[in-house]
């Protein structure tokens, strides 16, 4: 056994464990965000679109800095830029505390001082999106472990279970709220964030090949050692290249469309959703607490088997059909108004985009090969992009049309869910060439 063998550390079962278990507490910064911003909406008097934009705030950073962070794990391994994220969510967190304490403890100096309040919130909220962020750093950082006809189950496995975090806390949080409250909530989810920092300062692993150059071995020497112990994908030579080689190619963009869709659309409605149930259906914010975390953990474990079905039938086959599912639901929402249609459309859009997700991050690896953490930077980034975007237009409804705006911005899933299938079809098309 030679001294790289003996100094390397990890597998890829470990890498995987420990990204998972990492981008699971990350998700905690802003698991309680969106279903607690409707309590800010009486004190600091907010309007329909100033909601819509607070409750995707954390989304703005948590889909930018994917971007240059993905990246990086192309030049630095997974462990520096993931641990950077995840400290920088902490300090956002201390601040969002910190003002629920001012606000909740003090409601009549929150009401003479709610512009400033709201601005700080956004700000806060800026950076404890910093902790979605780092799921493009763990999917480059999962990448690198597996080889090519294992991505699927293990890409899979990882955003499955790591976005299982939204729907467990949403289900958690309205037994917290009613018996805690929300101050101390706020506190219980930062000691989360922070636990989750340590353990994945002790379980996360960089890929052989990183933990070579770190060892001071030449880029080739890494490379060359880390094929010899099964790993097929190695990176570009810096971060820039990365970026620079993944964002030459189409289908990175097409890719970075399919994501913005489901991803994106995943991101907006666990935020909306708590809003849409209690405004629209005037039910308690338990039961739509309920309803939104059931939405969020179907989204999230189907797509550990939707990532299985990519390994046998293909990407953009289980891109397409998956799609079909989230047209399918968006339709029952917006135009059947009976309850129990629209929680029966909910679960058919939430195994539509939890498999589209999937599929897309399959394809990620074997499209562009050569630059996967760039390639995963601009998809994870901008795809997630759509969690900024599409809440404050879903506001933008409301805001004209009253009550009958929560079921009318779903017109919005609809037609992205359309215009998606037609970008699987030129991504077919594509491939045959």
């Amino acid at each position: 056994m030679t001294e790289e063998n003996l100094s390397v550390r990890g597998s890829p079962n470990q890498g995987l464990f420990g990204a998972t278990l990492g981008f699971f507490f990350g998700f905690a910064a802003v698991s309680l965000f969106g279903p607690t911003a409707i309590k800010f909406k009486d004190i600091l008097e907010l309007s329909p679109q100033m909601l819509g934009f607070l409750v995707a705030m954390p989304a703005l950073s948590g889909s930018i800095l994917r971007i240059p962070f993905s990246a990086w794990v192309d030049s630095a391994g997974g462990r520096k830029p993931f641990l950077t994220l995840m400290i920088i969510a902490i300090f956002g967190l201390i601040g969002l505390s910190g003002l629920v304490y001012l606000i909740f403890k003090n409601p009549l100096y929150a009401s003479q001082n709610k512009t400033l309040l709201y601005y700080l919130i956004l700000f806060f909220g800026l950076l404890s999106g910093c902790g979605i962020a780092t799921f493009s750093v763990g999917i480059s950082q999962v990448s690198y472990w597996f080889p090519q006809k294992r991505q699927g189950f293990a890409l899979g496995t990882y955003a499955g279970l790591g976005n299982l975090a939204p729907g467990i806390f949403s289900f958690l949080l309205p037994i917290s709220l009613v018996n805690l409250g929300i101050i101390n909530s706020y506190f219980i989810w930062l000691g989360f964030l922070i636990i989750g920092t340590i353990l994945y300062f002790i379980t996360g692993k960089d890929s052989y090949y990183f933990q070579m150059l770190k060892m001071g071995h030449s880029r080739e020497k890494a490379m060359e050692f880390a094929k010899s112990c099964g790993q097929e994908l190695c990176p570009a030579k810096s971060l820039i290249d990365s970026l620079k080689l993944s964002a030459k190619t189409l289908r990175t963009w097409l890719l970075v469309a399919l994501y913005f869709t489901t991803f994106g659309g995943f991101m907006a409605l666990t935020a909306w959703f708590p809003t849409y149930w209690t405004q629209y259906f005037k039910v308690s914010l338990f039961v739509a607490g309920s309803l939104t975390a059931t939405y969020s953990i179907l989204t999230s474990v189907i797509r550990i088997f939707g990532g299985v079905i990519a390994d046998k039938i293909g990407g953009i086959n289980t891109s397409i059909i998956s799609l079909v599912l989230m047209a399918v639901g968006s339709f029952g929402i917006l135009f059947i108004r009976n309850f129990d249609f629209c929680v029966l459309s909910m679960l058919i859009m939430a195994i539509g985009m939890g498999v589209n997700n999937a599929a897309v991050f399959k394809l990620v690896p074997k499209m562009v090969s050569n630059a996967v953490g760039g390639a995963s930077g601009w998809v994870g980034g901008l795809g997630a992009f759509g969690g900024f975007v599409i809440p404050p237009l879903l506001g933008a409804f409301v805001a004209r049309n009253g009550s009958e705006g929560y079921r009318e911005g779903f017109l919005v899933f609809l037609l992205l869910a359309i215009f998606s299938i037609g970008i699987d079809i030129v991504l077919k098309n594509m491939a045959k060439e």
